[in-house]
């Protein structure tokens, strides 16, 4: 990760204060809270970094609850993919889509003693009515030279040769114009948001006698052989890391992985072929661009028939701003994953059409779910679950390659709200303490969420956060064509709210992020 230091940094504009509106999950008109900014430009490593404080983006709105005082408290939850082991639901899923596949089967009812997905219409998130407040108003080519401008200062100071630093200099100063010009906005926007997986799991019918049969048997055959304790479905022999591929035959006796769950073979005849496709969020990418009018038009489908948005309140622009426009940088070092890091879209293809598509961003340590629209013409395939099922197996990939990418975040878990709880059921799982931001195991948090909507998990009362704001003369602003860090800046500045606002957003994004990130004042 030292080759990312290159990278010109992350520019964000804070909005100081917070902000009272309605919530999408209790309806209450004034009860949500939460602080944002306004990211232009965001390394991924800095992403990460504030998503494992309870931070989490809209497009490049990047906003945090804040969690004591708002009325749904949403705590960062995230699973573990590589323990990860499907449930009895969660495998009727998989096969319900395999007998798709092959056979053209469609299920059309739901086993009672089940648990339901919640549907996307009744777990809309109103956080995002802070947004439709925006009005960023941004100089773009200003910005650009001031930048530009600040940056060869820097290097002047530094004693470092015009000429030789000459052709870096350019190319850093055309990547800061290119991300400040990447469609800010200037006027109100209004985005949707809502929690992921999708719209309620039509989970297949009770599988007929014989099957029963065949898994009373495959369990009787697993006690008899007495597996050693701890060991984890969805792992191979010796611990190894389970293929991602087709599997060739399933050992005897053994219980399916996740991948043998996905890519079970299907018949030379089958009815169905679904296949799925990571693609970069970039215009520039030749794929992208051939699938967006597709794409946006299944966003706006989705929309219109499982949210119930009027036309003019889906369209492109709308699209475009919220699904299509990421802050984050895409990056490609040496010993990353093959398809790097940065957002993207995740299509499923059936049958030569998108029928689903899941945005994801791939981070340092994780794979962090974003979004999921979806045809409701197959909501009897459950795409929700599918799709996070899906990007738990993709996580897994991944860290093939790259160990320390192992984690698959699912957005916000509410407790407070029932139908939200859901997320809870991809174990194991840990949410984030909002107090010293350390992970603590869902089953020790459930207890005391029975009993209080708002809870410090950390269950050491002399516990800190320890990546706090401890020394914030050194976090980073940028201001009338400088860089400089906070120490100099307060100097210059008469008005005690200024200095309650950035040491308010020191305090949020932690003393790590407050050196790397520019924070723009104006």
């Amino acid at each position: 990760m030292a080759s990312w230091a290159a990278l010109s940094p992350s520019i964000v504009e804070y909005f100081e204060g917070e902000d009272s509106y309605r919530c999408g999950y209790c309806k209450n008109e004034s009860g949500s809270r939460s602080n944002g900014m306004w990211a232009h430009s965001m390394t991924v490593q800095d992403y990460q970094d504030l998503i494992d404080r309870g931070w989490r983006r809209s497009g490049k709105y990047v906003y945090k609850p804040v969690m004591n005082q708002t009325c749904c408290p949403q705590y960062t939850i995230r699973c573990r993919p590589l323990q990860f082991q499907p449930s009895k639901s969660h495998k009727k899923v998989l096969k319900k889509m395999l007998k798709f596949l092959a056979k053209g089967e469609i299920s059309k009812g739901n086993c009672e003693d089940e648990p339901m997905e919640p549907t996307m219409e009744e777990t809309v998130a109103g956080d995002f009515a802070l947004i439709n407040k925006l009005d960023i108003q941004c100089d773009l080519k200003t910005l650009s030279d001031d930048l530009k401008e600040s940056f060869e200062s820097e290097e002047k100071k530094k004693g470092k040769s015009p000429k030789k630093e000459e052709s870096k200099g350019l190319i850093q100063s055309q990547h800061i114009e290119e991300k400040l010009g990447s469609g800010e906005p200037s006027h109100p926007i209004k985005m949707h948001m809502a929690p992921k997986p999708g719209k309620g799991a039509d989970l297949s019918k009770p599988p007929c006698r014989k099957a029963k049969e065949i898994r009373k048997e495959r369990k009787r055959l697993k006690l008899m052989q007495q597996n050693p304790a701890g060991e984890l479905e969805g792992f191979q022999a010796h611990g190894e890391p389970p293929s991602l591929f087709p599997p060739k035959a399933n050992k005897s006796n053994q219980p399916k992985s996740l991948e043998d769950l996905i890519f079970e073979s299907l018949p030379e005849n089958a009815s169905h072929k679904l296949e799925v496709r990571l693609v970069p969020v970039s215009f520039e990418d030749p794929e992208f661009k051939s699938s967006f009018s597709q794409s946006f038009s299944l966003y706006v489908k989705y929309q219109m028939a499982i949210h119930q948005d009027p036309p003019d309140e889906c369209g492109k622009t709308e699209f475009t701003r919220f699904l299509c426009s990421s802050p984050l940088e895409a990056e490609n070092p040496l010993h990353g994953p093959d398809c790097g890091y940065g957002s993207f879209h995740q299509q499923y293809w059936l049958d030569g059409r998108i029928i689903a598509v899941g945005v994801i961003d791939i981070l340092p340590y994780c794979v962090s779910s974003v979004y999921l629209y979806y045809d409701p013409d197959y909501s009897f395939l459950s795409l929700g679950v599918y799709s996070a099922l899906r990007e738990i197996g993709f996580t897994r990939q991944l860290h093939q390659k790259t160990s320390q990418l192992s984690y698959y975040y699912m957005g916000f878990y509410i407790h407070s709200c029932p139908k939200m709880k859901y997320k809870g059921q991809y174990r194991p799982s840990d949410l984030l303490c909002p107090e010293t931001y350390v992970w603590v195991p869902i089953e020790q948090c459930l207890s005391s969420l029975d009993n209080s909507k708002y809870c410090r998990f950390n269950q050491d009362p002399e516990a800190v956060d320890e990546g706090r704001s401890k020394e914030p003369d050194r976090l980073q602003v940028f201001h009338k064509k400088a860089i400089m860090p906070y120490g100099i800046y307060k100097k210059q500045q008469k008005d005690p709210r200024e200095e309650a606002a950035v040491l308010q957003y020191a305090g949020l994004v932690g003393q790590a992020c407050s050196e790397r990130m520019l924070l723009l004042r104006n």
